[in-house]
């Protein structure tokens, strides 16, 4: 028992540690070894939490830890009993609220799993495994407080935690003054993936999910929506990438957003080409293959987000289209061709 209790005051102090600017010396070896004492303490809590005279002795053993971390770090919150029961949330909030936490830590924390097979089943293991597993549980949605997983065209709650670690690091960054470090964050997402399509989903879910209205996390939000706007490769793969649906949602909560989605748009329609034998519009350049429907399927949702971007868009639209000498026989003009099938599918005035 003595050694139990022992390693319960060690636990606190690796809690009390991960808000200094120790944790900005940890490699993933360090991360891995203060999961483990995290599930150690779990484990601790579901063995004893019933049993009144063990128990009490490891409030006891908390209390006197307690007071000699208050005494050695300022601000140090105390750990109760009842903690030990959420440790690997609690580790994971504080580890992503320390602003000196390395990059490359960060990536592991929001990187895909990697799986490890053994003779039974397939495991993860490392701190990879267990912050992946926790991102996946619904219960981690929990880690940071109630996690609002977004409109009915989100891709799901697991990526809706990924979104909240995301926002709430670069608030922790932002609250720092560390601007730089926080851009440089961003750009480190990009190789850390090899998907590009789950740093879509994940920036774009950053965008939409919002817990409240508190000026550090509208800050967050208005932070990687400028990073976004200026990386110019990822912007227009997620306007192609993402389904019509988030877009959308997009558009309704970011305007800017909504502005740069429609010049893509725009450029995609002045690369189109009208094919005779065909009898349709297609695309000159080998990098887009949105067909013609699809790109005005793409307007109408436009339309549909914001009132004040569709009078815009038509007004432009209208403009080309008598740039183009202002016919209405199909063919002639790619923006008199859209108008017209925009006007087909929801009757435009």
């Amino acid at each position: 028992m003595e050694a139990v209790l022992r390693n319960l005051e060690s636990a606190a102090e690796l809690l009390a540690v991960t808000r200094t600017d120790v944790v900005g010396r940890w490699d993933e070896k360090a991360v891995d070894g203060a999961f483990r004492w995290a599930r150690y303490c779990e484990h601790l809590h579901s063995r004893f939490h019933t049993n009144s005279p063990i128990r009490k002795r490891l409030e006891n053993q908390l209390l006197v830890a307690n007071q000699r971390l208050r005494a050695a770090f300022p601000g140090y919150a105390e750990v109760t009993f009842s903690d030990l029961g959420r440790s690997q949330h609690l580790l994971l909030e504080r580890l992503l609220a320390n602003r000196v936490l390395p990059s490359s830590i960060l990536r592991v924390l929001l990187c895909s799993p990697v799986y490890l097979k053994t003779d039974d089943n397939e495991v993860r293991e490392g701190a990879t495994g267990d912050c992946i597993r926790l991102v996946e549980y619904k219960s981690a949605c929990k880690v940071l407080g109630a996690v609002n997983v977004g409109p009915p065209s989100f891709p799901g709650p697991e990526v809706g935690v990924q979104a909240t670690m995301l926002t709430e690091r670069l608030g922790a960054l932002l609250q720092g003054g560390e601007v730089e470090v926080a851009e440089r964050f961003l750009n480190s997402l990009l190789d850390a993936f090899e998907d590009k399509g789950c740093v879509c989903l994940i920036v774009a879910a950053g965008l939409v999910t919002r817990e409240s209205s508190v000026a550090a996390e509208d800050a967050s939000v208005d932070f990687l929506l400028n990073w976004l706007l200026q990386n110019s490769s990822l912007l227009q793969y997620m306007c192609y990438a993402l389904p019509a649906g988030l877009l959308r949602d997009l558009v309704k909560q970011n305007v800017k957003f909504g502005v740069a989605y429609c010049n893509i748009l725009r450029n995609w329609a002045s690369d189109m080409e009208y094919d005779l034998s065909e009898g349709k519009w297609i695309h000159t350049s080998p990098g887009t293959r949105m067909s013609f429907e699809e790109l005005s399927d793409r307007f109408l949702a436009l339309f549909e987000a914001s009132s004040v971007l569709r009078e815009d868009i038509e007004k432009k639209l209208n403009a080309l289209k008598i740039s183009d000498g202002d016919f209405d026989v199909r063919g002639l003009s790619v923006w008199g061709d859209l108008l017209s099938e925009m006007k087909r599918k929801c009757k435009m005035d």
